[in-house]
């Protein structure tokens, strides 16, 4: 039985620093830095198994251009833990804390190119994307993230809208795929775009690998023709007033569903 609480204490944040350095084996976020986070505004949960910390999820205040809102840093399980719905019920412990202390904006970072993390962030909690920072945190050197720029989706999560409270649904059953995705000689994902870089179209897909970091390791040439081919695609997607929505599975690749973000009556969105 897994049980979700907030963290709060030194001996708390001692346990996320190992977990963190297990997780991305690089020197973990300094306590006094995470122990003043939580007094001022930010919020950490942790995912137990028993008095074992097995998850967990940092996030600190943030304001920008006259809004605040949670910034959700780092989300982390435990290897043998993983695939279990953990990462999902720290999010929505998250968000129930961040309401409570008057947060409607939770906001956070992930690569575009990790699907899991794709599925979680956009179908199960209903956050959206409409902004993409290109190589956000640098040459980073983690196993996970090394040999390629390390791009991001800002995730917006507008924690008490509609949208998001009652998980309204989206229609993708006439979306337009803006490029194609067939196998290569070796049997891996290629994306293949056209030359067309004006959408008109309500709701639009894009084809990304189901296991980008398998793929990456057979063939990391391959790997940052996706990155720089969708890194393209979704850029000029979202100039063009389209938001990522919902990442679902097809035979060989997974997709995301992008509409036009004015249509989904969030105020305050841009």
């Amino acid at each position: 039985m897994i049980d979700i609480r907030e963290v709060k204490t030194i001996e708390q944040l001692e346990q996320v620093q190992q977990l963190e350095y297990d997780v991305w084996r690089m020197p973990p976020i300094p306590i006094h830095q995470t122990l003043t986070a939580v007094k001022n505004g930010g919020i950490v949960v942790g995912a137990y198994d028993g008095d074992k910390l097995v998850g967990y999820s940092y996030g600190f205040a943030g304001f920008r251009e006259g809004k605040s809102y949670l910034c959700s840093h780092m989300l982390g399980i435990d290897e043998h833990y993983r695939s279990q719905g953990i990462g999902e019920s720290l999010k929505q412990a998250q968000q129930a804390i961040a309401v409570e202390r008057g947060y409607d904006l939770m906001v956070w970072t992930f690569d575009p190119l990790e699907t899991r993390n794709g599925y979680l962030n956009l179908s199960k909690l209903n956050g959206i994307c409409h902004t993409y920072v290109e190589n956000c945190y640098g040459e980073m050197q983690d196993g996970l993230n090394k040999g390629l720029p390390s791009d991001r989706f800002e995730v917006s999560w507008y924690l008490t809208s509609d949208y998001v409270v009652n998980d309204v649904a989206i229609d993708a059953t006439t979306a337009v795929n803006v490029a194609s995705c067939t196998l290569n000689e070796q049997g891996l994902p290629y994306l293949k775009i056209s030359e067309n870089s004006i959408f008109n179209k309500e709701v639009y897909t894009l084809p990304v690998p189901r296991d980008f970091q398998t793929l990456k390791a057979l063939d990391p040439a391959l790997a940052l023709d996706w990155r720089l081919k969708t890194r393209q695609l979704i850029q000029s997607l979202f100039v063009q007033g389209y938001t990522a929505v919902q990442l679902q599975q097809q035979e060989n690749y997974n997709e995301y569903v992008l509409v036009k973000l004015a249509t989904l009556g969030l105020e305050g969105a841009n």
